[in-house]
């Protein structure tokens, strides 16, 4: 299949990163969402980001001027080769979002749905072509961050996985084929694994909010730029690698260190946690935030494609 064309359904945070990631890859991308000053927002958007793609590198040809604007869904996906489909984390309304674009779009152009949480198979339900349907979750900001996790259907065939991957891979993203679909998929599990542990030490008076942070960022979240959870263990081991440290330190996964229920969310824990996000970003406004983490991400990525494992044996091959 031979994209040459791609719809985004829907221009939030997600569907314009998305946007910008496939402009800076040389597509023709058009867009549609029926909120009053979609259009407008989302080429603010894609102007802010611009920066970045080009920090990264575009594509010949890639240009914002690709860039058209629908207010109508039929209108826009009606001649697409691919649709990536955005809109809000409501399985009920991304059902009937994706029975639309499945009745106006062409029968052989896939389509991608950038849900977090929610199942294939279930987003799939009541479709004239359930087949060519796809999870593509996708990481912000969409247009640095080079992972999606691509997760097929009950009904999805082998053939369009593959030509999902292909073309996400020609957005120079990182695939991962998730092997069985599972709520909340891989990335996301691990994260809310993480933001359940650090809801429970705030709230129990362990830690600020910017303790909490630290501890990540200045330790494991460093490590795991790199190798990842299960190879920084493996280095833990010393010579004996992964075969020593489970040996040795295997007894503690006994232990109630964590807790998997998610604390109650109380009036008391929300100030803590709002308040002490508030102080933290120390009167910079959410512009400036982004921004920073921006440049930070541009400059965290060309060095871990350094270092990463993977990326090194493809080097050398």
């Amino acid at each position: 299949m031979t994209v040459q064309k791609i719809a985004v359904v829907g221009t939030g945070v997600i569907g314009n990163g998305w946007i910008a990631r496939m402009l800076a890859q040389g597509y023709d991308v058009v867009a549609t969402d029926p909120a009053e000053g979609a259009e407008e927002r989302m080429r603010r958007a894609v102007d802010q980001a611009w920066p970045y793609v080009e920090a990264l590198g575009l594509a010949e040809g890639a240009s914002k001027d690709r860039l058209t604007f629908e207010k109508e869904l039929a209108d826009a996906v009606k001649d697409a080769d691919f649709i990536q489909e955005n809109v809000p984390e409501v399985e009920e309304l991304k059902q009937t979002v994706l029975k639309n674009i499945d009745q106006y779009a062409k029968p052989d152009a896939l389509i991608g749905s950038s849900t977090s949480g929610i199942m294939p198979s279930e987003l799939q339900a009541n479709l004239q072509h359930p087949e060519r349907v796809v999870v593509a979750h996708p990481f912000h900001p969409v247009y640095i961050l080079p992972l999606v996790e691509v997760v097929a259907g009950k009904q999805t065939t082998t053939e369009n996985v593959d030509k999902a991957k292909a073309f996400y891979e020609s957005l120079n993203m990182s695939v991962l084929l998730v092997r069985h679909e599972i709520e909340g998929h891989i990335a996301d599990r691990l994260i809310e694994a993480i933001w359940r542990e650090s809801l429970h030490i705030v709230n129990e008076g362990i830690a600020t909010t910017e303790e909490v942070d630290k501890a990540f960022t200045h330790g494991a979240g460093m490590r795991y730029a790199q190798y990842g959870p299960f190879l920084t263990f493996h280095l833990a081991g010393g010579e004996g690698g992964m075969r020593h440290m489970l040996k040795q330190f295997g007894p503690a996964l006994k232990k109630p260190w964590t807790k998997l229920e998610a604390p109650e969310l109380t009036d008391e824990l929300y100030e803590k946690v709002v308040t002490g996000c508030e102080e933290q970003a120390n009167g910079m406004s959410m512009s400036e935030l982004d921004q920073n983490r921006n440049e930070f991400l541009i400059r965290l990525y060309d060095l871990v494609q350094e270092y990463w494992p993977q990326e090194t044996e493809k080097t050398k091959a």
